[in-house]
């Protein structure tokens, strides 16, 4: 079974590899796709539909219905730093989402001003790269986009 992962946040994909992140970068966690987010008020989507399994302001995982899959948004790097400060909440841990629901508002300009990147790693998680496929990594996104496709 495949399941298409969207793009969280309106911007441009770029290759996992350029995440200025070495657990990211080197795709410890997992493959996926960097999205560098274009500045100014924006919010984060959920790529999948499924359950918020994990839920922090600046990062969430969504688990698919199946129980096969489970993608990761991080929203910036190193952003726990903020310890919520910039990121508005508009759904609970346990909640089911569909994919392109609002999860997070927030604004990479204003992440980048307190001297984070505003970069969001989108991570397929327990599967290995072989897994990806359709991978958009050098293409303007808009939240609700196509990003990859995941395997089983």
């Amino acid at each position: 079974m495949s399941v298409q992962v969207l793009s969280p946040v309106t911007g441009l994909a770029a290759p996992i590899s350029e995440v200025p992140d070495p657990v990211f970068s080197q795709a410890m966690v997992g493959p996926g796709v960097a999205v560098k987010p274009e500045g100014g008020a924006a919010r984060a989507v959920a790529p999948v539909a499924g359950t918020l399994s994990t839920l922090h302001p600046h990062a969430f995982v969504v688990t698919t219905d199946d129980g096969g899959r489970a993608v990761l948004v991080h929203l910036g790097i190193d952003t726990v730093k903020l310890e919520g400060a910039g990121f508005t909440l508009h759904v609970a841990k346990g909640d089911r989402v569909r994919a392109g629901q609002e999860i997070v508002t927030w604004n990479p300009s204003e992440v980048e001003q307190q001297g984070y990147s505003s970069v969001c790693p989108v991570v397929a998680l327990e599967v290995g790269r072989q897994a990806l496929s359709d991978v958009t990594d050098d293409a303007g996104v808009s939240a609700g986009d196509p990003l990859f496709t995941v395997d089983s």
